[in-house]
């Protein structure tokens, strides 16, 4: 085993629990998870483990942190009541439920809501944000640490449709992306006690791509990427300091996706970048104008990249060059982003269809093979933790799970 082996799995095994998921797209930030794979099918009577009602809208993804399953809504005609709700992940009891006023701008578009960005956890506290920009810290067992408007410090943060960018823990910071036609911003907030370690402005124009981890070597050289409409920047997480930058005209709201050393930018189709050490500039290898992200991510498995375009196609690219391998067409919209756990690809569309694709090991190719209704609009990413797919829609929390032996 690689020193880099080694040393992200240590940091996985302390920071989340080992099966967690613990931000938006998963620890690495890629929406890959390792260990079984959850089943291709379920409805009513097979698969569901559990199913749990909601205290209000969201289309923020669930995060799984040490055995509990953490979900933000938001309700009320102005959206201005926030909620963080805390469930079992083995019955989907509710352990507990926190509420809190809203101090920024709430009014969001009708298919999203105050509750759009996904909460992060550095494995001891949960970091729930909102797009009226209301960052609250709580323990595990909810109990309130801290709490930032951040609309009182930059009032003019915000735009008409909402925000929903997702924040990301990289050590003892978390940061939050604030990128709008007003104060727009990134900074880091210290997870311990809440107070501003850095801030950096950005350009005024509004992007909805959520911060992204590119993990080095040790924890201690995990880079953060940042990625907005002129360029993407490369930052040290605990200071801000700016590595580098790369100019291209980026998309607003898929975020890009690190793996190997190499970026995956959402910029013209996908634009591929090998990171230098240090500060120096990165490299282009590719361009694939061909492989279009629309509202959902893009993720990379050891070969290949896969990106859901916005007519609802699944397409395949070859890592190493970004050509084209194959396209699938998926039913439906699809906003949320996919998991990939070992060969099997899930994706969600905003009518409640989950759609299963295998990746043959041998071709290469993908090939639905099962096809399940949850009947409700679905927007959010499903999180996955041991085998299982938890899933949110405005109503309910489910868990996706293969029934165990008695």
């Amino acid at each position: 085993m690689t020193c880099r082996m080694i040393c992200l799995a240590a940091a996985l095994a302390a920071l989340c629990g080992g099966a967690d998921w613990p931000q938006f797209r998963g620890f690495e930030s890629n929406s890959v998870a390792a260990g079984k794979q959850p089943p291709v099918r379920w409805s009513e009577s097979e698969n569901i483990a559990w199913r749990s009602d909601l205290p209000g809208r969201g289309v923020s993804s669930p995060i799984v942190v040490d055995g509990r399953v953490v979900v933000t809504c938001s309700r009320g005609v102005n959206q201005d009541r926030m909620i963080v709700v805390c469930f079992d992940a083995g019955s989907g009891k509710q352990l507990w439920e926190r509420q809190f006023w809203a101090t920024g701008r709430t009014i969001t578009h009708s298919l999203s809501a105050n509750a759009a960005p996904t909460p992060a956890s550095d494995g001891k506290r949960v970091f729930a944000f909102f797009s009226s920009n209301d960052l609250a810290c709580l323990d595990l067992d909810g109990n309130l640490k801290w709490f930032r408007g951040l609309a009182y410090d930059f009032p003019a943060a915000g735009n008409d449709v909402g925000m929903s960018s997702s924040p990301v823990v990289i050590g003892n910071t978390v940061i939050v992306q604030i990128e709008n036609q007003g104060d727009s911003f990134a900074a880091g907030i210290d997870t311990a006690t809440g107070e501003t370690r850095w801030r950096r402005d950005r350009e005024r124009l509004a992007s909805w791509s959520s911060p992204t981890v590119m993990r080095g070597k040790t924890p201690a050289e995990d880079v953060l990427l940042l990625q907005s409409a002129p360029y993407l920047t490369a930052h040290r997480p605990d200071t801000g300091e700016q590595l580098w930058i790369y100019k291209a005209s980026c998309d607003g709201i898929p975020s890009p996706v690190a793996a190997g050393g190499n970026v995956y930018l959402p910029s013209g189709g996908i634009t591929a970048l090998r990171a230098a050490p240090g500060s120096g500039e990165p490299a282009l290898l590719w361009k694939a104008p061909g492989i279009q992200p629309g509202g959902a991510s893009p993720l990379v498995d050891g070969e290949r990249i896969y990106a859901v375009s916005r007519a609802g196609v699944l397409l395949c690219g070859d890592l190493k060059t970004g050509a084209v391998l194959w396209k699938l067409r998926l039913e439906g919209n699809i906003w949320s982003t996919p998991a990939l756990v070992g060969n099997r690809l899930y994706c969600f569309s905003d009518q409640g269809l989950g759609q299963v694709v295998a990746i043959d090991p041998t071709s290469g190719r993908g090939e639905v093979v099962g096809k399940s209704s949850l009947t409700e609009p679905i927007y959010g990413s499903p999180a996955v933790a041991d085998g299982a797919l938890y899933v949110r829609s405005d109503r309910h929390l489910w868990k996706i799970a293969e029934k165990q032996a008695p």
